[in-house]
């Protein structure tokens, strides 16, 4: 398949696509990475998802676990992060390396440090999901690639947000105690519609879209 055919398949609608990695049990990591369930298929994709995307939205906890490091692409594409505490310091990697001050969505209640990024308040005990959403909208930051954690996963699943999910299958039995893909309070299932199967090797390229997606 050619990248031309994969842009064509893997193209974000307006609003909120999660990219994620699963060991064939349903680990999220290995020794507390994603790097550890990758390949070069996966990565493709992880890539892939940047590039058609207007901005990333994560959590703090993915950040400080990966390393996250800012946008450094000939097209910058800010990096929106979530968090409800003080846990961002300005000497991160996120904020010291990056062509484009990162974004940070928090709440009114949090504590954080004077950070090198543009600040976004989204509710007061706790960060408004739908909130940061429309914030990013409002932005003009429309396609939004989320990746990760499983916690922001799980409650952007239960605030209704997630319009695709674009999955990889690591042929790995990992055991453990990693999280799955999405973690929280119990929701009324949400109905996918698998878009797509691509296999490389023994890696399997999934892609769901929310039933009532277009």
């Amino acid at each position: 398949m050619t990248d031309t055919d994969l842009e064509s398949l893997y193209a974000l609608p307006p609003g909120v696509t999660a990219n994620f990695v699963s060991s064939v049990d349903g680990s999220v990591s290995v020794e507390g990475r994603s790097a550890g369930l990758g390949s070069p298929a996966d990565k493709k994709i992880f890539s892939l998802g940047r590039e058609l995307a207007d901005v990333v939205l994560v959590g703090a906890g993915t950040v400080l676990a990966e390393g996250y490091r800012g946008a450094r692409r000939e097209r910058p594409l800010p990096i929106a992060v979530v968090t409800a505490r003080g846990s961002l310091t300005p000497d991160l990697p996120l904020f010291t390396d990056t062509a484009v001050p990162p974004i940070v969505i928090t709440c009114a209640a949090a504590s954080l440090p004077e950070l090198p990024a543009e600040v976004v308040v989204a509710g007061e005990e706790s960060v408004d999901l739908p909130a940061a959403v429309a914030e990013l909208a409002a932005r003009g930051l429309h396609r939004v690639d989320l990746e990760g954690g499983p916690k922001l996963f799980g409650a952007m699943v239960a605030a209704g947000l997630v319009d695709a999910l674009n999955l990889t299958i690591s042929p790995l039995l990992a055991v453990g105690e990693a999280s799955r893909i999405a973690t929280g309070p119990v929701v009324s299932p949400v109905d996918l519609t698998l878009a797509s199967v691509l296999r490389e090797d023994d890696v399997l390229l999934l892609r769901y879209l929310r039933r009532n997606s277009s």
